[in-house]
């Protein structure tokens, strides 16, 4: 069972939770250490394009969601949010943000980004109206392929990575922090923000705990 509060609730607390994971971004964008791999993709087409990151955020979330059609994914409220308020979230972000210029300060934004970032992930997916266009393709690969989900996300990022770095994005050590940290960080955050989580974990950690021999009595009863 998914979580039951009114659609109107979970869109109030969705909208914020995307612009913060484009303020999250920009955070990381100005640290400049090397950012996730969607975001050298796009910094890299920027650098061709003369186009913002932000606007770019938006055009290739939205290419992404038109690769959905074959793959008979179907978007939710969340997808299509997410496609237009991320960016600019992103350039909201970079409008505010100074330009740090030691490398503590470089490292501070890219942390301050990362757990941010964590916590607008566990913002979003806790309020179940769809997966981020990004998120849904690599499902989508997943379910029309039978292809296990970390083998169709290996595979884009890497490609999107290596396209990105061809053409001028932003690959550092941030990057490797980035792939090496985010699950764990949304592990903590989603609970939080997600009942239906903290639900099922319940019942995890009651099955776990309740005696082989009751548990065994109980079934003989039905």
């Amino acid at each position: 069972m998914q979580w039951t509060a009114p659609v109107t609730l979970r869109i109030l607390r969705l909208i914020p939770g995307l612009i913060l994971y484009g303020v999250a971004d920009a955070f990381m964008i100005r640290a400049a250490i090397g950012v996730d791999p969607w975001t050298v993709f796009a910094q890299g087409v920027s650098l061709h394009s003369g186009f913002g990151i932000g606007i770019l955020t938006n055009v290739i979330g939205l290419l992404v969601l038109l690769l959905w059609i074959p793959l008979r994914q179907r978007p939710g409220i969340g997808t299509i949010l997410n496609i237009l308020l991320v960016g600019p979230g992103i350039e909201l972000g970079l409008w505010l943000l100074p330009v740090p210029v030691t490398l503590w300060a470089r490292i501070a934004f890219f942390a301050v980004g990362l757990v941010l970032l964590a916590v607008a992930s566990g913002i979003y997916i806790g309020a179940h109206l769809g997966p981020g266009p990004r998120d849904g393709l690599m499902t989508g690969i997943h379910r029309r392929f039978g292809t296990p989900i970390w083998v169709g996300r290996t595979a884009v990022e890497v490609t999107v990575l290596a396209i990105g770095w061809v053409l001028g994005g932003n690959v550092g050590v941030g990057t490797v922090a980035f792939a090496l940290l985010i699950g764990p960080l949304c592990s903590v955050t989603l609970p939080p923000f997600d009942p239906e989580h903290r639900r099922r974990r319940a019942r995890e950690r009651a099955a776990a705990a309740e005696p082989a021999g009751a548990a065994y009595s109980a079934g003989t009863l039905l």
